[in-house]
């Protein structure tokens, strides 16, 4: 709420209180209360964008309106006519306060005036007969003003309610436009802050220390290390919200074309160093701290991750959003703000416990909370019709209203000062009583029942195993469709009354299946809300929405049962009348590599493929280097810029080819190889203080990090670890001095209810347990598994890893990003012809890393072999010794053995595994030639620009999106 002391604003209400009783209906005796918020009035916070003064930035635009009761118009009904600006969801608040009321609708009329709408609704009682008495009608009209933020029809104030507890805000529209008095207090507010906050480290100290005292409330003179991140954080934060700010302004003000990128997940990891590094301030930041007695590494280890996501989808969109922001792309994300997010992965005696990800205990210092934009989401209840003007109309009356809160996230550019929104929703009880429990006395099951509500953005992927989960999953991504769009179309109505131009102004992108609710939510909008007519909504839809699939087989796709759409979604199942939403309702139908693409055409989508071919488009993933060498790797990141000779790699990728110039250059040979050896310093030092483990530098390091699942095929590297052990069990000591040593990694979540990749983690640990503690192997061997895998120990295994296993079989793994991230640190890669991997061979070459297995053309004829199909003895001897208990656990393990077995090796582990073992003895002899591993390094490195998201996202706005960049002038 606004709090400025000013003679245009005041926290009193006009309005009586909103509880009424109704003795003559047979209706609740008290009235809920319904709020229609909107958010503060202009504040530009000063004028380093004069021009853009007039451009405000509210978030919404009150309305007045006018309320006037005729009894004369019928014989046996009372009209109740209702002026007021045309908003969304306007026509189901007034008809459910009528239903509410015990009122029934026997006719209503409606006409249009600009933006305004003159509604007229022909009332009777529940017995049929007009209303007569004065006080009843009264109170309905107050019921109604109250309902849709009405003034009481003077026009001279408007009214924005909030939610419990909050009053009502009652201000004018407007305070930078007008004339004198009013307008000098603008010019006074704007003078006060007219500049950017100042970056000397100077300056710096005195913010930090201001929030130690002022938003910590501790003493400047007494403080821990997290104190000190939490106070850094904000002072950063103060920074992101200047450019944040501005850009939004002049995005406005240019009315550029924006995109929105709808996603249920973002992995963003950390977000202190990214942003500093974006905000080019960190050498300042680290000189401030440092005078301060703080190193500015040891602060930036206090933070957590945002816990919003799991896997390559999510990371994929977290890359997305910074280089959209660095490339000044007008663009907003959506997602959903998880309380809890992905589970925290514990081991205990090899087994994977998952438990709750409270990483918003301490709250989130770069998030802010937007009391005000907050927009109610329906679940359930029925649908009615409505004649209006000799028209039916469908009014869908909820039987569960949920308040979705939004919390913004400042995403930086890198070298520019544009500042993007990432918007997540949040669930909370809808402040409408629950009339039931009242009449009832069951105070404390209404409060049960509200807080339930709350669910819906607790947990990232509930378990859809029970129908109850199903429901929830449903309720979750219609909860953040409905939010998102609400929140989009708002801002389309600010600035036009015609959605003819929603094409031109509006792209709307689906992140995979997750968000294609939006498709049936907006053609709702567009009929119920808006009044087009089918047609015409159906063809401006079929303009704005893009779609990405991550999804390789068909049973990828989510399914939702009809029955349970149908009674949480009543609406939107009257809607659905094609096959795929997403692809049916896109414009463009995304791949995310070459051989992604050519398998949705071929098999996932043959069918959609061969009706609309033009649809079908590839824009291969890719991923940022600003996180994944700048902020993960700054030894490489100096050693790059010194020999390309500039900086400007970090915004163009492309100019990481310049490195083949150099890579006989034994100098620079020898440089590279320090980087790599103190990155595997800092790995080793993490794995000695995580697992005990310590292991010899002048290993390999040989690392699998990602999603534990079968055709991942983290079991084919588990069994090439027994075999190497199993062979150097059987040398002689003079044969042991030939072998190169291993360190072998593993890491990566299994889905709670995924027992067979449960299984295959506490295998690895097992096996670990006997391969590190026997004396005669000693450090030619050592298996550590990584728990609890996630950005921020990514960012240290990555950079370490000096060969990485990207070994799907083949035609499972959609892109795969893992590779890319390696590619880009120097890392070889030992992989599968699979996703993105293709195209990493076409770029690299195939003599730069080391590549085995069956190819997709392949697959399917060896599975179809079945029980014929042969496998090395290598293979049936280790299978063998889990099976016979070598390992432990001998029962434990035979339901996972027989899904290897010949004849039900689905993902071909026996038939891949000769080849598997002929590539790793290639690596091998490569490492045992520091000069030829060392040359494949840089190769790698320099050939990893066009696996960029900055590639992709320029692809994307060209081809798909059609929106230009709108840089924000410093």
């Amino acid at each position: 709420m606004l709090t400025i002391s000013s003679p245009l604003l005041t926290n009193s209400s006009p309005f009586p209180n909103p509880l009424f009783s109704f003795p003559p209906f047979p209706s609740p005796p008290h009235f809920p209360p319904f709020s229609l918020h909107f958010p503060k009035p202009p504040q530009n916070n000063n004028n380093r964008l004069r021009a853009s003064i007039s451009s405000s930035t509210n978030e919404s635009t009150p309305s007045t309106s006018a309320i006037t009761v005729v009894n004369t118009d019928s014989e046996n009904s009372t009209a109740f006519v209702i002026q007021a600006r045309n908003k969304i969801g306007l026509l189901q608040v007034i008809t459910r306060v009528f239903k509410v009321l015990g009122l029934t609708i026997d006719k209503a009329t409606v006409e249009f005036e600009g933006d305004y709408f003159i509604k007229k609704f022909f009332v009777t009682d529940s017995h049929g007969n007009k209303i007569q008495d004065d006080e009843n009608l009264e109170r309905i009209k107050r019921a109604l003003n109250e309902a849709i933020g009405g003034d009481g029809g003077d026009g001279k104030v408007s009214v924005a309610n909030s939610t419990a507890n909050r009053g009502i805000v009652v201000r004018r529209a407007g305070l930078v436009d007008g004339f004198g008095e009013r307008k000098a207090k603008a010019e006074r507010m704007f003078s006060l802050m007219d500049g950017f906050l100042k970056n000397d480290p100077f300056s710096l100290q005195k913010d930090i220390l201001h929030h130690v005292e002022y938003t910590m409330a501790r003493s400047r003179f007494s403080f821990d290390d997290y104190e000190a991140y939490q106070a850094l954080a904000h002072s950063v934060r103060d920074r992101l919200i200047e450019r944040w700010h501005d850009t939004h302004i002049y995005f406005k003000k240019t009315k550029s074309k924006r995109l929105y990128f709808l996603s249920l997940e973002f992995l963003m990891g950390r977000s202190l160093s990214n942003s500093v590094i974006n905000l080019g301030i960190q050498d300042q930041y680290a000189e401030a701290l440092n005078q301060l007695g703080f190193e500015f590494e040891v602060l930036a280890e206090q933070e957590g991750d945002a816990s919003l996501g799991n896997g390559g989808l999510a990371r994929f969109s977290a890359c997305q959003m910074d280089s959209l922001a660095t490339l000044d792309y007008p663009a907003w994300g959506y997602g959903l703000r998880y309380e809890y997010g992905l589970f925290r992965q514990i081991i205990v005696d090899g087994f994977q416990h998952e438990q709750p990800d409270y990483w918003l205990n301490f709250g989130n210092p770069w998030e802010i909370e937007r009391i005000h934009v907050t927009y109610e989401v329906k679940f359930n209840g029925t649908v009615e019709e409505v004649d209006m003007n000799g028209e039916k109309l469908k009014v869908w009356i909820p039987g569960e209203t949920v308040e979705a809160v939004a919390y913004d996230n400042p995403i930086p550019g890198y070298g520019t000062k544009n500042t993007i929104n990432l918007r997540l929703w949040a669930a909370k009880p809808s402040n409408q009583f629950d009339l039931e429990a009242y009449n009832t006395g069951d105070y404390i099951n209404s409060i049960v029942n509200r807080q339930n509500t709350e669910a819906i953005s607790n947990v990232l992927y509930p378990d859809d195993r029970s129908h109850q989960g199903k429901e929830m999953r449903l309720k979750q991504q219609y909860f953040f469709v409905s939010a998102s769009l609400q929140d989009i179309i708002r801002r389309f109505k600010e600035a036009h009354n015609n959605f003819d131009e929603l094409p031109e102004q509006v792209a709307l992108h689906l992140n995979d299946t997750h968000p294609s609710l939006s498709i049936a939510e907006i053609m709702r909008i567009l009929v119920d809300e808006e009044h087009l007519g089918w047609s015409k909504a159906w063809n401006i839809v079929n303009k704005i929405f893009s779609f990405t699939t991550h999804t390789v087989v068909a049973e990828g796709l989510e399914k939702i049962p009809v029955d349970l759409l149908g009674s949480l979604l009543p609406r939107h199942l009257q809607s659905i009348r094609m096959a795929n939403l997403s692809i049916v309702c896109s414009h463009t139908v995304n791949g995310v590599s070459k051989l992604h693409s050519n398998t949705l055409k071929t098999k996932t989508f043959k069918d959609f493929y061969e009706l609309w071919p033009e649809k079908f488009q590839y824009t291969t993933n890719g991923v940022t280097q600003r996180r994944w060498i700048v902020v993960s790797n700054p030894s490489l990141c100096a050693l790059l810029s010194k020999w390309l000779g500039t900086e400007a790699w970090i915004r163009n990728a492309d100019l990481l080819t310049g490195l083949r110039d150099h890579v006989d250059n034994t100098t620079f040979r020898h440089e590279w190889k320090m980087v790599k050896r103190l990155n595997k310093m800092r790995l080793a030092e993490y794995i000695e203080t995580m697992s005990g483990v310590k292991v010899s530098l002048d290993a390999m390091f040989d690392v699998q990090v990602k999603r534990i699942h079968e055709y991942k095929r983290q079991l084919l590297n588990i069994f090439g670890i027994i075999h190497r052990y199993d062979c150097l069990k059987n040398m002689d000591k003079n044969d042991r001095r030939k072998v190169v040593p291993r360190v072998c990694i593993i890491g990566g979540k299994a889905a709670p209810g995924y027992e067979i990749a449960k299984k295959i983690i506490k295998l690895c640990h097992a096996v670990a347990e006997k391969v590190n503690n026997d004396a005669d192997i000693g450090d030619l061997l050592k298996l550590v598994f990584i728990p609890d895998y996630n950005v921020s120990v990514a960012e240290l295994v990555i950079p370490g890893a000096d060969l990485s296993q990207h070994i799907s079989t083949a035609g499972h793994e959609a892109s795969g990003t893992g590779s890319m991230k390696f590619l880009m640190n120097g890392c070889l890669l030992l992989a599968t012809a699979d996703g993105s991997t293709v195209e990493i061979i076409e770029e690299l070459g195939s003599d730069n890393l080391f590549l085995f297995g069956a190819k997709v053309q392949e697959v399917a004829e060896l599975r179809e072999k079945g029980s014929a199909l042969k496998v090395p003895l290598q293979f049936a001897r280790v299978l063998r010794m889990v099976r016979d208990g070598y390992f432990g656990d001998k029962d434990y393990f035979q339901s996972l053995c027989d899904t290897v077995e010949v004849g039900n090796d689905f993902y071909l582990l026996g038939s891949d595994f000769g080849s598997y073992l002929e590539a790793q003895a290639a690596a091998d002899k490569a490492f045992v030639e520091p000069d030829r591993w060392i040359k494949m390094s840089i190769l790698s490195a320099a050939a990893s620009g066009r696996f960029s998201s900055d590639r992709t996202i320029r692809e994307y706005a060209e081809r798909t999106w059609k929106i230009d960049p709108c840089q924000c002038p410093f």
